[in-house]
């Protein structure tokens, strides 16, 4: 690559995209890489502040940013994603092919974002995408790097991609339905529609409902029988307090589930229990605020679910950071800072 007139340079082959800038009008590449300039370009040329121009001069030892973007991107690629269409301003994207839970690998894209000279850059990770979310993109900051710093980033990440698109699948639910107030009929369920209304959100359907008053054992023989008729998760509303009457979360650990969490750094959600029972079914008790909230902590669990992506507690810890739903007027999630801790 060398550095010539602009006015010197019909012949020659432009080494990067140039974009043109117009505003309210376009921001796009007006010649691509590859491009020979012709005597007509150079006052095209000169409108966008191109005095001087690197054309190409092929030097071993270098990659051109075109180049350097697709090794990136093999070190992000995996199953379930998509490449742009083309490399624009040395820049490549991924999209997803699919509804899925998005995953990074946060410490090793650290790394690779630390190296200089190139970045990676994501949307969050343990979040629910839909298919045809742009996923991250990828590129180099100049216009050539050296063959050996790429290849020490590659050696860096090793084999495994840096991120994971895991795919959401249609699941069989059972929702238990628990209180004196809605079993004896003092007040309306309002509770399941909720929740039925977010299943379907991911072509997931209710196979199993039960609606008990407040005793533990009859709960724990329902969250069994759920289980032994085909849910693949159950769904326990209702009974979430430390009040003396919620018997909710005694009647799931007397299942022999594996209690993951009882707390949730969330607002709303604090009072989420998270479970599993026979080693990978998940058992969960639902916050009264699920009834109500636009958005809670069930909102950030269930597409990990849905995607058998087993939730850790540690990660659950993490969501204290990013864990304050804002209640905004116009709610934008997931496209908001609600739930981005983890």
């Amino acid at each position: 690559m060398k550095l010539i007139k602009t006015e010197d340079a019909v012949g020659c082959v432009l080494c990067h995209d140039l974009t043109q800038i117009i505003k309210g009008v376009t921001k796009d590449a007006v010649f691509r890489k590859g491009h020979i300039v012709r005597e007509e370009d150079i006052p095209v040329l000169l409108s966008i502040g191109k005095d001087n121009l690197y054309v190409w001069e092929a030097d071993p030892k270098l990659l051109h940013e075109n180049e350097a973007a697709v090794l990136l991107c093999e070190l992000c690629e995996n199953e379930g994603m998509l490449r742009s269409a083309e490399i624009k301003e040395g820049k490549i994207e991924l999209t997803a092919a699919y509804d899925g839970v998005f995953k990074v690998d946060s410490e090793r894209l650290r790394l690779v974002n630390g190296f200089g000279q190139l970045m990676i850059a994501t949307r969050h990770g343990n979040t629910a995408v839909k298919k045809g979310d742009k996923l991250a993109g990828m590129r180099i900051i100049p216009l050539v790097i050296e063959k050996e710093k790429m290849q020490a980033v590659k050696e860096l990440c090793g084999a495994k991609p840096l991120l994971e698109l895991v795919p959401i699948k249609r699941k069989r639910a059972a929702i238990i339905t628990t209180g004196n107030e809605v079993f004896y009929g003092r007040i309306k369920d309002t509770f399941t529609p909720v929740v039925e209304a977010k299943l379907a959100e991911y072509g997931s359907e209710v196979i199993f409902k039960r609606v008990l008053g407040d005793d533990h054992v009859q709960i724990t023989a329902a969250i069994k029988e759920a289980v032994e008729r085909g849910a693949d998760f159950v769904l326990c509303t209702g009974g979430m307090s430390v009040d003396p009457d919620d018997k909710t979360p005694l009647a799931i650990k007397n299942t022999g589930a594996e209690i993951v969490s009882y707390g949730a750094p969330v607002l709303p959600g604090a009072m989420f229990l998270l479970s599993y029972y026979q080693e990978n079914i998940p058992v969960v008790g639902l916050p009264g605020c699920v009834m109500y909230a636009k958005r809670t902590v069930f909102d950030l669990v269930l597409p990990r679910l849905l995607a058998d992506d087993r939730v850790t507690a540690e990660e659950l810890a993490a969501l204290g950071e990013g864990g304050l739903c804002l209640g905004c007027e116009h709610c934008t999630y997931p496209n908001c800072g609600f739930g981005k801790g983890w």
